[in-house]
């Protein structure tokens, strides 16, 4: 299931679309190494440089991000508001971050082990923060003031360190904001995180979702006043990360993209 294979599916059903494929890098090779070692900062940088360079994507564009391509997008919508993003379609996105890292896309099992053995030892360092894109959206629920000082990524764009907004103001800007969660994750923990729920705070056991978070009592990211005009979609998927069917993709993603 390659990006190549969503864009031929999408080019197929909705003749004449306009389907931009991103590459952080110039051969699929790069692309993949700096999913896991290019500051994401610089990469949603890279990304809001090809989207204004576009000219089919002036007039507007819907984005749909895989895995953690979902939270990276929405950093997109968030902080580049030109070209303007209509719909965010997040699938399998951890908005609220990791605390864990149990299995790796296609299980390189040598890069897994080094990425779990760096978060372990200081996934809020700068050193690792700069370099290693997992500990950018590594969310420690019992070190919740280490994660709020130190996260140069996910603690900015959940605002944690007080509000930008123009973050608020662009995200409300969407039409919709679709989460998908796959009910049987094995890959993120917790799986509530792709509904933009977490851990409750001090413990890694009991999770609480969104609307009994602070992100969304206190509004910070305009998520309670999204819900309350409809534009928030929680979608559910029966299987583990990423493993959908072509049948369930064409009936409840494609829509949003017509």
């Amino acid at each position: 299931m390659s990006m190549g294979y969503v864009q031929k599916i999408v080019e197929k059903k909705i003749p004449g679309i306009y389907v931009l494929s991103l590459k952080i890098g110039s051969n699929l090779i790069q692309d993949m190494e700096n999913s896991f070692f290019m500051n994401v900062n610089d990469q949603v940088r890279e990304v809001c440089s090809q989207l204004a360079a576009d000219p089919h994507l002036k007039g507007g564009y819907n984005a749909m991000g895989f895995s953690q391509g979902g939270q990276f997008l929405r950093a997109v919508a968030q902080r580049c508001p030109s070209p303007p993003m209509l719909n965010l379609i997040s699938i399998g996105g951890q908005h609220q971050g990791v605390y864990g890292f149990p299995r790796c896309p296609g299980e390189s099992s040598h890069i897994c082990d080094w990425i779990r053995k760096t978060l372990d030892l200081g996934a809020y360092t700068q050193a690792v923060q700069e370099h290693l894109v997992q500990a950018e959206y590594w969310h420690d629920p019992l070190k919740e003031e280490d994660y709020r000082k130190n996260s140069i990524f996910l603690a900015d764009i959940n605002q944690e360190r007080g509000i930008n907004e123009t973050y608020k103001k662009n995200l409300m800007a969407l039409k919709k904001f679709v989460m998908v969660k796959f009910l049987n994750d094995t890959m993120v923990d917790p799986p509530a995180s792709e509904w933009f729920g977490f851990y409750r705070s001090g413990q890694a056991k009991e999770t609480v979702p969104l609307q009994e978070t602070s992100l969304y009592k206190e509004d910070r990211l305009g998520l309670q006043e999204m819900d309350k005009a409809g534009k928030l979609v929680f979608l559910g998927v029966k299987g583990d990360h990423l493993h959908f069917s072509e049948e369930w993709f064409d009936t409840t993603i494609l829509p949003f993209l017509q």
